[in-house]
């Protein structure tokens, strides 16, 4: 089945989320480029691809947003006593996804530099400008924030699938 359904995610709608979450795991393990100064195999071989993976984390939440909404109607209720919960977690989820790789690009930008992914120019360089900068200083901490936002969302579904019982899981899978 493609499109979702009340009792499960479609195809599309469960390959935008795992290639995702594959995607975004990648760009976390930026965080381990922090340590010797990249001297090691996270900081050679996986962090080069950091603004490629991240220009394409932007199109896949754009294509995921849009999907979202078409399927809106037809996608599992959250129970309701806790679907305003699931609304915000999730409407956060999405924002700082969508936020993350914009800042990314506002920090190449604000620095001088053009934004290249996957070997195609998609920003000339920049001329280092301020309000790009600045806005970019919001890259650090959006990570932080998506990161925790992540631990939160992984931590609410094994502990429906665990604790709870029930399908939440499973829709996905």
């Amino acid at each position: 089945m493609i499109k979702d359904s009340k009792t499960r995610y479609g195809t599309i709608s469960r390959f935008l989320h795992w290639s995702m979450a594959l995607l975004v795991v990648w760009q976390v393990l930026k965080f381990g480029d922090r340590f010797s100064d990249g001297e090691h195999w996270i900081g050679q071989t996986l962090v080069p691809w950091h603004i490629s993976i991240g220009t394409l984390l932007l199109v896949l939440i754009v294509v995921r947003l849009f999907w979202a909404i078409r399927q809106s109607a037809r996608r599992p209720e959250p129970s309701a006593s806790m679907a305003r919960l699931v609304k915000a977690g999730h409407g956060l989820l999405y924002l700082a996804l969508l936020l993350m790789p914009v800042t990314g690009m506002l920090v190449m930008l604000g620095g001088g530099y053009g934004v290249t992914a996957f070997g195609i120019e998609v920003f000339s360089r920049g001329d280092g400008l301020d309000w790009a900068k600045a806005l970019g200083r919001l890259h650090s901490p959006l990570a932080w924030l998506l990161s925790a936002l992540i631990v939160g969302h992984v931590v609410m579904a094994l502990g429906h699938h665990f604790l709870k019982g029930d399908d939440t899981l499973k829709r996905m899978m």
